[in-house]
């Protein structure tokens, strides 16, 4: 059964049909939309600020959420998919993203909609990444922009990670 802990009297909240992994934890002051899943050993801590997630939002095995102490909140869109072990602290995430295995989103950047960030790229603190685009690398930089394909991607990985959770009982 998946780990839910209350801190200094903040809750977790869920939307309908969430599916939470047996071995994930979600603790503190976290607000997740309608039909998000979180995944085996994804950890979405809001103990020292505020974790926002919108609707259909997929916390992939081993994805790591938190926030910066009084200064950095994280606020998730909707459709955003956080790939195996990604780690996505204090920053903003707008609606149809795809964040790719392994890679990290550091204290306040923003990653625009429809924008992919590639799988181990690093996205510095302030960062601004262009809506519909990709970007990769340490530090993260645009390759290119998202065309109809990678935009598919990213629509089909939202729609898949709820089909999955029905899978489990």
């Amino acid at each position: 059964m998946a780990l839910i802990k209350k801190i200094k009297k903040s809750i977790p909240k869920f939307g309908e049909n969430c599916f939470l992994a047996d071995t994930c934890v979600v603790i503190g002051d976290v607000t997740m939309g309608n039909n998000c899943t979180v995944w085996f050993n994804a950890i979405v801590r809001g103990d020292v600020h505020s974790i926002t997630i919108g609707d259909e939002t997929n916390i992939q095995d081993g994805a790591i959420i938190h926030c910066t102490y009084q200064k950095a909140k994280t606020v998730i869109g909707s459709r955003v998919s956080i790939a195996h072990g990604a780690i996505v602290h204090g920053c903003e995430i707008e609606d149809d993203v795809l964040i790719g295995m392994k890679a990290v989103v550091m204290d306040n950047a923003i990653v625009k909609t429809g924008s992919v960030i590639a799988a181990g790229a690093i996205v510095l603190p302030g960062t601004v990444v262009e809506a519909g685009s990709i970007y990769a690398g340490v530090p993260a930089k645009k390759v290119k922009d998202t065309g109809p394909e990678m935009k598919e991607v990213i629509e089909r990985t939202a729609k898949n990670y709820p089909m999955y959770a029905s899978w489990y009982d």
